[in-house]
């Protein structure tokens, strides 16, 4: 049988994103680096604002991205780690309590577990889904600041939870577009803390630091102090807006707009020079059109400016500007643009770097994975490997399936053994049956 906890599980993660979807496999090598077997990219047509807007066309870009990740891997997928992100993610704290039977016997991850899962429970606006309950600090008989609580004797188990609640129906239609790729979902997450598991240090999250993941349709954030997050929000702005800017205020077509953002785009006018001209192709054999490359940086930065003061906005909301030694962090494809480092300095007074999801690579990964645009797959990729090596139930979305296709095991490598949930049932129910009370059974009769 295909054992979960080996190093060398396969599994793969898929980016759904507006601009693109990305497909990544890979796994575990050795020396505890990640070893990139394949990638596949396509075009993302049918996503706005980071949700599901056209079923098919995403469904395609999925079946597309995955069957090329399979032809470069050589590995049949049949199961994939997905990110969600959208305007409709909100973020609330939350006190949970378990009140233990005993005193004398030490706390156990199976009570941990049963607090998480109890959050699950909580009673939300309709239409609403909890997608993450992240414990933030325990608290042991009015003991607190704990940070680990297992092993440690108490009857009180407390802890404070950054819950991360979506639309149901975004969470369906991301499910649905997998399934129709002739897939399942192993874990759902919400792709700004993929991001941070890709492109933070430990020191960072310990010191207090900002995730600013700039996407094509949102700008996603994530707060850490003392090694716990803090706060998350989703700004539903991004790199798409900017190129939307660029064509109508430059009057070019949207892959030219598109193309001057990458090639010439800069988030600061004053950084360049005034007598730069760039020159397009006119439509249709017209004459050329003559644009500004300041100009250009003025429209950019005038966007950007919008987008950071939502960023700071939140930031302060969060309780923790000034608390975050490490700065801010930069990452998605966003944080390409030129100078948006000492722009983002500038306009929040924070120390920033661009976050390369290189770290934790093994060699030999390709060129273009170096890419902040990859940040968001290779986290993704990250913690979907975490959560095969601890063999848990589902702890990042609640769509992992129990009817996933037979032959098949839950990270894309085929399986020796089909019959184990059937063998699983039938332990079970032996297990109960030994287990029950036979006063209960003779009252019964």
């Amino acid at each position: 049988m295909n054992q979960h906890n080996n190093t060398n599980e396969i599994v793969v993660a898929l980016d759904i994103g507006t601009t693109k979807v990305c497909a990544v496999v890979g796994r575990k090598d050795e020396h505890g680096k990640i070893e990139i077997l394949g990638t596949g990219r396509m075009e993302s047509t049918g996503v706005l604002r980071g949700m599901v807007s056209n079923i098919e066309k995403t469904v395609k870009a999925i079946s597309d991205a995955v069957a090329e990740a399979e032809k470069r891997s050589g590995v049949q997928i049949g199961v994939v780690h997905v990110g969600i992100a959208g305007q409709h993610i909100k973020s609330l704290q939350h006190r949970g309590v378990l009140v233990r039977d005993s005193v004398h016997d030490e706390i156990q991850q199976e009570d941990v577990d049963k607090l998480i899962s109890d959050m699950h429970k909580l009673v939300l606006p309709p239409g609403d889904k909890i997608l993450h309950a992240l414990p933030q600090e325990f608290i042991v008989d009015n003991e607190m600041g704990i940070v680990d609580p297992v092993g440690i004797s108490g009857v009180r188990l407390e802890a404070n939870f950054h819950i991360i609640t979506g639309h149901t129906t975004a969470f369906k239609n991301i499910h649905k577009c997998v399934q129709k790729a002739g897939l399942e979902t192993a874990s759902l997450m919400l792709e700004p803390l993929a991001s941070a598991e890709a492109v933070l240090f430990e020191e960072e999250k310990e010191a207090g630091v900002a995730l600013v993941d700039i996407g094509g349709g949102t700008t996603d954030l994530a707060i850490f102090h003392e090694g716990i997050i803090r706060h998350t929000a989703v700004i539903p702005f991004g790199g798409n807006v900017i190129t939307r800017d660029i064509k109508e205020g430059c009057t070019v077509m949207a892959h030219q707009a598109e193309q001057l953002k990458t090639e010439y785009g800069s988030a600061l006018a004053e950084a360049l020079a005034e007598n730069r001209i760039i020159s397009i192709p006119g439509l249709m054999g017209r004459d050329p059109k003559e644009i500004s490359e300041v100009n250009l940086a003025r429209i950019i930065n005038a966007r950007m400016e919008e987008i950071f003061e939502h960023i700071t906005w939140e930031i302060q909301r969060s309780g923790f500007g000034r608390k975050l030694v490490g700065g801010i962090v930069l990452t998605g494809g966003g944080s390409l643009l030129k100078h948006i480092c000492e722009f983002a300095e500038y306009q929040t007074g924070m120390p920033t770097r661009i976050g390369y999801p290189i770290e934790h690579l093994a060699h030999g990964y390709g060129r273009e994975l170096c890419s902040p645009a990859f940040a968001t797959a290779i986290g993704l990729l990250l913690k979907g490997i975490e959560r095969s090596e601890r063999e848990v139930a589902p702890a990042y979305g609640q769509f992992a399936s129990d009817n996933a296709p037979s032959g098949r095991t839950a990270h894309g490598t085929k399986s020796k053994e089909k019959d184990v949930p059937f063998l699983q049932r039938f332990l079970k129910n032996t297990r109960d049956w030994f287990e029950s009370d036979p006063e209960q059974d003779r009252s019964m009769k």
